[in-house]
């Protein structure tokens, strides 16, 4: 049997350590709520895999690649992580991928592939939908309502300043020059950031004074890569909500179309907010 791939281990930073109180990022906020600290996003752990997916797949994978992780586990600025991914059985186009704390704690997990996404963690998944009545804080939202279009430039500064201060762990050239494409490529939390922040302006007045977390979050590229420098078309839209002991949460989607009206990528999100951080679950 083949030996399983890894990625090197990085010491994933914390970008959000100063975003205040408010913010599960914030060592303060998050230490009220049980965590040990300000937490890692999961787009930053994100940026982690694409060396090892590109081992796997090619450069094809940022043309019809899939990336799809449930998040177990948080960690906190600096901790070291480190990927690993399965190799491909023979014909397969689909493999499991995980990320671990250097100590073995499981950070997240899931499955990569090239082409048909219809079987990634996430699609596959119980997402566990309820009756918006039974929730206290997202009981506005329902499967269907639409977060919103939206028509964005998408720019390279930041993903460039982010390059160049060292904070993306295991980058690529790819994200601070063209290399195979036209332009410079997206790394995965410049994509996650364009199509989770816009339809977060439609799901912001739903939420309220709570705290939330990414749950779970799936890249997939139709007609990719996801190029910087590019104008693209962003349709968001509910797929579900529901509820676990300590939080209430919604599964969202949102595609991003270039000029010609092609779908280039989609991301699949389980946000979640804490129910202890919010006046609803207050007596």
């Amino acid at each position: 049997m083949s030996e399983v791939i890894k990625g090197p281990l990085w010491a994933a930073r914390n970008w959000s350590i100063d975003a205040g109180e408010g913010s599960i990022h914030d060592d303060e906020t998050a230490a009220k709520l049980g965590f040990r600290g300000g937490t890692v996003a999961g787009d930053v752990h994100m940026n982690q895999f694409p060396p090892v997916l590109l081992e796997l797949f090619g450069n094809a994978w940022f043309e019809h690649g899939n990336l799809s992780l449930t998040f177990k586990n948080a960690t906190i600025d600096l901790e070291k992580v480190q990927v690993f991914a399965e190799p491909l059985a023979s014909g397969a186009q689909q493999t499991r991928v995980w990320m671990e704390r250097d100590d073995g704690m499981l950070v997240a997990q899931g499955t990569a592939a090239l082409g048909d996404h219809s079987n990634s963690e996430l699609r596959r998944k119980d997402m566990r939908p309820c009756d918006p009545a039974e929730l206290k804080i997202l009981n506005r939202l329902y499967a269907g309502l639409s977060l919103g279009h939206y028509e964005v430039q998408a720019t390279p500064e930041k993903q460039f300043q982010r390059f160049d201060s060292n904070v993306i762990s295991d980058p690529l050239p790819g994200y601070r020059q063209p290399d195979f494409w036209s332009e410079v490529v997206a790394a995965p939390c410049t994509i996650i950031e364009y199509l989770w922040a816009y339809p977060m302006q439609g799901l912001s007045p739903y939420v309220g004074e709570s705290v939330g977390l990414f749950g779970a979050i799936e890249i997939g590229f139709t007609n990719g890569p996801f190029l910087l420098n590019r104008p693209y078309h962003l349709e968001s839209e509910v797929v579900c909500v529901g509820q676990s002991p300590q939080t209430e949460y919604v599964w969202y989607e949102t595609q991003a179309y270039n000029e010609n009206q092609e779908l280039v990528a989609t991301m699949l999100m389980q946000s979640r907010v804490m129910k202890s951080s919010s006046p609803a679950y207050q007596d």
